[in-house]
């Protein structure tokens, strides 16, 4: 199979859809890499480093069956896209009707990584960004709690004497729970809530009292938020938009500001959109963290290949993976 690498054209994106030592396993295999000029030089792979792994610099839109990106084909890039092409990335149609129209129209096979699921249930492409994303809120939000930030000069896990930071993570899935271990491990007092008894069970056995749980309803959500110092979005609902968890009324009633993180696609919060960093609303920090993850550039392109293809047998069954009865998203 010929497979395509084009250079992410979305606006702060830097990530690449395989690293030199993903073309290396993938020729190793028997398939055809050809990268675009220029496509890993925002995670540090000059053209000569995908080329000494046997991938050829050309066009993948006019040579390759299957494309492989990291972020939703672009308006130019969805007018290049075939019915003889396979394309592989992420996708996130639920708020981009426009998107789903064209790729309809082109009779391409889509497969959205974020709708992929294992046997027994689970997203297990969209994990490893959620475990980025996760990690990455903490540290993200220990930060705006900062005062040269904006914050109001607050260490996460506190000093003796003086007590820790509250960090409120709403939903508990791959995300909230790899935001709930940086959590704990920074020693501030973490308070997670989830609508699933079994989910809650899950974080009370790896943490025990470390993280207190709590069923999401909506006075609980009102309480945890407004006592929180940080507060974190990770509510996933696959195929959707994320639910407004947080009211404006909720963030205007807020004591003192907080900052927020929202990994991937769950702005919980009111006002947020995907493309925004920081601002400020009702005096509070909110920070969205879906344009933040491609700061973490080269964890995430290489986090996104290990997730795909290695698995047993994978490379070799590429072609029958990708059969129309795969698609989805």
């Amino acid at each position: 199979m010929i497979v395509g690498v084009p250079r992410e054209v979305k606006t702060h994106e830097y990530r690449v859809g395989l690293t030199p030592t993903s073309v290396r396993e993938l020729v190793s295999h028997g398939h055809q890499v050809v990268v675009e000029k220029g496509a890993g030089l925002g995670i540090g792979a000059p053209d000569a480093l995908y080329e000494k792994a046997g991938a050829r610099i050309g066009g993948p839109w006019q040579e390759a069956e299957l494309i492989v990106k990291v972020k939703e084909p672009q308006k130019a890039e969805r007018a290049k896209i075939t019915s003889k092409h396979v394309l592989f990335t992420y996708l996130h149609l639920a708020p981009d009707p426009q998107q789903t129209a064209d790729l309809q129209a082109s009779g391409a096979i889509c497969i959205a990584y974020e709708t992929v699921t294992r046997q027994g249930g689970g997203l297990p492409l969209l994990a490893p960004m959620s475990e980025v994303a996760g990690r990455m809120s903490v540290q993200v939000g220990g930060t705006c709690l900062e005062k040269e930030r904006g914050g109001m000069g607050i260490l996460l896990g506190g000093v003796p004497g003086v007590p820790p930071a509250k960090i409120t993570i709403l939903g508990a899935g791959v995300a909230g729970s790899s935001a709930a271990r940086m959590a704990v491990g920074s020693g501030a007092r973490v308070y997670v809530l989830d609508r699933s008894l079994d989910v809650l069970r899950r974080v009370e056995a790896e943490f025990g009292a470390r993280a207190v749980t709590v069923y999401s309803s909506r006075d609980a959500v009102e309480q945890h938020v407004l006592s929180a110092d940080l507060v974190i979005g990770a509510v996933l609902v696959p195929g959707a938009a994320a639910p407004k968890l947080v009211s404006r009324a909720m963030v205007t009633a807020c004591a003192r500001p907080w900052p927020r993180a929202a990994p991937v696609m769950r702005a919980t919060f009111p006002s947020s959109l995907p493309t925004m960093g920081s601002f400020v609303f009702q005096k509070t920090i909110l920070r969205c963290l879906r344009s933040q993850r491609r700061a973490i550039k080269r964890h995430r392109s290489a986090a996104i290949f290990f997730s795909r293809f290695v698995r047993k047998n994978r490379f070799r069954l590429l072609p029958t993976m990708l059969s129309p009865a795969c698609a989805g998203g």
